[in-house]
């Protein structure tokens, strides 16, 4: 098999990628979760719903993104 310019792109990406600790990685993606959730909890309101705020269509998407969030956040921390 030939190797192609992308192959050694490739290969040189995934030798940087294996020398990063794997508790490190831990660290960097429960960081972006709890970057991610942060935002939302940022979000103004007005971002959060709907055009008509009448029933559940207009519901703030807040609440469930931040349990969303939350949870996933709680349950990679256990692992």
């Amino acid at each position: 098999m030939t190797t192609t310019p992308l192959h050694q792109i490739g290969a040189s990406i995934r030798d940087l990628l294996v020398l990063v600790p794997l508790p490190m990685v831990r660290v960097i993606f429960l960081a972006l979760l709890a970057a991610v959730l942060l935002w939302v909890l940022s979000l103004p309101r007005s971002e959060t719903t709907g055009p008509t705020s009448e029933g559940r269509s207009g519901a703030n998407l807040k609440v469930g993104a931040s349990i969303a969030l939350g949870m996933q956040l709680v349950i990679y921390l256990l692992l």
